[in-house]
C-alpha cells in the first residue's frame, strides 16, 4: 500500500463528504437540544460499537462541557454506558431490548432520544426510537450510507451519505463536537446577555 496516497485519498473523500454537510438538519438538532435544556427534559443517547463510543462522547461533552459552570444543567443519559444493565437485559430478554427497556425506566413524554447507527438498521436503536415516537418523545437519528430505517423513523434524521463506516463515524464525531460548541455558545451568549443562567 502506498501510505501517502492512501492518506491523501482518505482525506479527500472526507472533505467531499463534509462539503455535503446537512446544515439544515444540524440546525434542527441544536434547536431540539436547546428546547430540551430549557424545558428540563432528559436527553437519551445510544449506539453500538463505534457509535456507542460516539454516544458516550456526546453525553460527556453535553453534561460537562456545555454547562459545568452553569446552575442549570443538562440531563443527558447514555444508555450504552451501564454495562451490568445491558448484559442483564441482553442475557435475560434480548440484545434488541437493551435500550428500550432502559427507556421504560426513565423516559417521560417530551424527552429527547438520540439514536446513533452507522447502518441506520441497528434493531436495538430502532426499538428505542420507535418507543420514544410512540410515547410523545422527540427523536434524532445519526446514520450513514443511505440512512436505513433510522432515517425514516427519526423525526430529525442526519445522514452521513457515504458507504464507508469509518467515514460515517468521522462525520458523526464532527457533529458531536459541533453540537457541543454550538450549544455552549448559545447558552453562554444568552446567559451573558441576561446576566443569569435561567
Amino acid at each position: 500500500m502506498a501510505l501517502q496516497a492512501f492518506s491523501h485519498g482518505y482525506i479527500k473523500r472526507l472533505q467531499t463528504l463534509l462539503e455535503a454537510f446537512d446544515h439544515e438538519g444540524f440546525a434542527k438538532i441544536i434547536e431540539a437540544f436547546m428546547e430540551a435544556y430549557w424545558a428540563g427534559r432528559r436527553i437519551f443517547v445510544m449506539g453500538n460499537g463505534g457509535s456507542g463510543a460516539t454516544a458516550s462522547h456526546l453525553a460527556c461533552d453535553i453534561n460537562k462541557g456545555c454547562c459545568f459552570d452553569l446552575t442549570k444543567k443538562f440531563k443527558m443519559i447514555c444508555l450504552n454506558d451501564n454495562m451490568p444493565t445491558i448484559l442483564a437485559l441482553a442475557n435475560d430478554v434480548s440484545y434488541e431490548a437493551v435500550f428500550v427497556e432502559q427507556l421504560k425506566n426513565f423516559f417521560e413524554p417530551g424527552d429527547l432520544v438520540v439514536g446513533i447507527s452507522g447502518s441506520g438498521n441497528s434493531p436495538n436503536v430502532l426499538r428505542a426510537v420507535e418507543y420514544a415516537n410512540q410515547n410523545k418523545g422527540r427523536t434524532i437519528g445519526l446514520c450513514g450510507f443511505s440512512g436505513g430505517k433510522l432515517a425514516q423513523m427519526a423525526r430529525i434524521p442526519f445522514i452521513a451519505a457515504v458507504n464507508d463506516m469509518q467515514q460515517v463515524e468521522d462525520v458523526h464525531m464532527v457533529v458531536v463536537h459541533m453540537i457541543m460548541q454550538a450549544v455552549h455558545g448559545l447558552l453562554h451568549s444568552q446567559i451573558n446577555s441576561t446576566g443569569n443562567c435561567c
